[in-house]
């Protein structure tokens, strides 16, 4: 893997060291937790313990996130890497750049111990990439505070999460029908009454804990606003390009690993005697793949760098995610063809991939919505 052009010999040690952590932390145990649907709590805690889920967000201690990011998805399991991702960043995210000193205490500060699990509640049935059609509502509670109601799908962590950070509408949407005007986010404890959680069986992403999460009357103090009220789209734009960034990187790293994998066996596997490498087609889709890695990662590196200095616009942070996680997906289909037979069989690492590199074009925005925005 190449160097980004900010990395240097700290950033390598740093880069070996989490490597390493992670090798030891969720490779033993990433198969057993794909089967049973989420992350053992106990690892949060672990993690926590390593440091790695309290790397900065922004400045340039986010450089070093950037290469946790990378090595997440270098760890083959996207599953795992998308529960960490939304924890350690997406999720918190909001916490970081909008909680308040309270918020922050009680939130934030313990998900960086590994001690509360966080999860974000955005998605519903009809609003996915269109966020404009929002039912989840607050509304004023006798007494002070807000009762909520609605459905929220796909929400990674699901069933394990603490809280769950929530877009609401908190204000009519005859009274304010423009976009996402008159929305506002929530924490909501997991624990609260009125709260139900239903596992969602997803095609990849298994140890994601993939959860419908059930809002019914569930109290929330007045303190629980996180940011401005009636105004989250300006918080959910700014923290969409993280999202993205963040996917972006993951990514990066889950084709590094894919491509590893990939380079392993056409070594290795013969075909009348000749190693797969040896027949040209077989090498030229391979040096296509690696090529495109190649400009990929420098590209996300450039725009993690960007992050750090405060300077990440809307349009990197899409590219980065659309050409990471559509490169997956080639890198993938490539992958399980070159394996055969034995790549289709549900248990191989191939399927698992192939499974997994689809849902990273939906995830933060489905491919089509952001050649739009592009």
């Amino acid at each position: 893997m190449s160097r980004a052009f900010w990395e240097s010999p700290r950033h390598a040690e740093f880069r070996t060291r989490v490597r390493e952590i992670l090798r030891n932390a969720i490779l033993p145990h990433a198969d057993r937790w794909e089967a049973q649907g989420h992350v053992d709590p106990e690892a949060w805690k672990t993690l926590a313990a390593q440091g790695l889920l309290s790397h900065g967000h922004h400045g340039e201690a986010f450089l070093e996130s950037a290469i946790l990011l990378e090595e997440l998805g270098r760890t083959g399991y996207a599953g795992v890497r998308a529960g960490v991702g939304v924890h350690a960043y997406m999720a918190t995210s909001y916490l970081d750049l909008f909680g308040t000193p309270a918020q922050r205490e009680a939130y934030l500060e313990p998900a960086r111990r590994g001690e509360r699990l966080a999860a974000l509640a955005i998605t519903e049935a009809d609003a996915g990439s269109d966020l404009s059609r929002l039912r989840t509502r607050a509304r004023p509670r006798e007494g002070g505070g807000l009762l909520v109601d609605g459905e929220k799908l796909y929400v990674a962590n699901g069933s394990q999460a603490s809280f769950f950070v929530t877009l609401v509408r908190t204000r009519d949407q005859k009274a304010a029908p423009r976009a996402l005007t008159g929305v506002s986010l929530l924490l909501i404890d997991a624990d609260s009454p009125g709260v139900r959680r239903t596992g969602q069986r997803m095609l990849g992403w298994r140890s994601a804990d993939v959860c419908e999460v059930v809002f019914d009357n569930v109290a929330v103090p007045e303190d629980r606003v996180l940011g401005r009220r009636d105004h989250a789209l300006m918080h959910i734009v700014q923290g969409l390009d993280f999202e993205r960034l963040a996917a972006g990187l993951l990514a990066v790293g889950g084709v590094a690993h894919c491509l590893e994998l990939l380079e392993e066996h056409i070594r290795r596997r013969r075909v009348k005697d000749t190693p797969l490498y040896g027949h040209q087609a077989v090498r030229h889709a391979f040096a296509e793949l690696t090529a495109d890695h190649d400009l990929v990662s420098q590209y996300g590196r450039h725009a993690a760098w960007l992050h750090s200095r405060g300077e990440l616009d809307s349009r990197t942070a899409t590219v980065l995610k659309l050409k990471a996680t559509e490169l997956a997906v080639r890198a993938a289909h490539v992958c399980l063809q070159f394996h055969g037979a034995q790549g289709c069989l549900d248990e191989s690492t191939a399927a698992r991939l192939y499974r997994d590199a689809s849902a990273g074009t939906i995830a933060a925005g489905a491919s089509e919505l952001l050649r739009d925005l592009i």
